[in-house]
């Protein structure tokens, strides 16, 4: 009865991976042809738009020049072979939870960090170019002006490449020092080459102010000594900035009395008898005794 069982459980096991087994191999060859075929597809295109133009401008010219594969090829080549490892795991989910479909998973879960770097060199390789060529284009009359142009294109295409490195997390804890060691290099040399190359002019200058400060000490000292007191000075400038109001004479104050408008003649052509020297004001009635403004002391 031994044998029958585990005759019997063996048959199970075949007919249940048999199937299985078929099903692998469909999803397998249907999918590296799918594969295939997108992957061709996505060479042409990136040959028609010109990426390999592109790529070639930048500074990954001399590395593409070695290979034996253009920069579409690459590309294609690399979405051919994501989209293999999404066919393997599922075809490997067929026979259920297995270690083969845990690995595939984890790398299927590193690829976008591969897409991004991939991006991140291919950006900063056509900046740099663009950068070389732009400084070239203004200093090309100079002397150093290619070495400083090759200097800035390598110094940003080295970003880049530690970037992408970051990204997909290799040597962090080599290529992040590396940075911050080259970035504190070159502020040093700038402020090192800054500050020595004035060390000179300002000093020369501080002299030259303090000299001059030396000659217009005596000057200002016996211009000081010459000016009078603070008080006198204060009194001056209060009689110029301050009105001294003068006291008016009696006369004065009549002939401009504060007690109202005058009165308008309404009539201006009148014969001699009708003439009156003296108007009258508002509020002005015979008898009333009007007193003399107050004057002013």
């Amino acid at each position: 009865m031994d044998i029958l069982d585990s005759l019997k459980a063996g048959l199970t096991v075949v007919a249940t991976f048999i199937p299985a087994f078929l099903l692998f191999l469909v999803i397998l060859i249907v999918g590296l042809l799918i594969a295939k075929a997108i992957s061709k597809a996505l060479s042409k295109v990136l040959h028609k738009v010109g990426f390999d133009r592109l790529v070639e401008r930048g500074a990954l010219k001399n590395a593409m020049a070695k290979s034996s594969l253009d920069a579409s090829d690459i590309i294609s080549r690399i979405v051919y072979y994501a989209l293999v490892l999404f066919v393997l795991q599922f075809a490997f989910g067929v026979f259920g939870p297995n270690p083969v479909s845990v690995l595939l998973a984890a790398i299927i879960a590193f690829l976008p960090k591969i897409v991004v770097a991939i991006i991140i060199v291919i950006i900063s390789a056509a900046i740099a170019a663009a950068v070389k060529t732009l400084i070239q284009g203004s200093l090309g009359g100079l002397s150093y002006g290619k070495v400083l142009a090759n200097i800035a294109s390598i110094f940003i295409l080295g970003i880049g490449v530690i970037a992408a490195l970051n990204q997909v997390d290799i040597a962090t804890t080599v290529t992040t020092p590396i940075l911050i060691a080259v970035l504190a290099a070159i502020v040093g040399v700038v402020v090192v080459g800054v500050g020595g190359g004035l060390i000179k002019p300002m000093s020369a200058r501080w002299e030259q102010y303090l000299n001059r400060a030396e000659e217009e000490a005596p000057k200002i000292k016996a211009h000081a000594q010459a000016a009078p007191p603070a008080t006198e000075q204060i009194k001056d400038a209060a009689g110029q900035y301050l009105p001294r109001m003068k006291p008016t004479s009696p006369a004065h104050t009549r002939s401009k009395p504060a007690a109202g408008p005058w009165l308008p003649d309404l009539n201006p052509v009148q014969g001699p008898a009708s003439h009156d020297p003296h108007p009258r004001r508002l509020h002005d009635h015979p008898g009333r005794h009007r007193s003399p403004a107050p004057q002013l002391r």
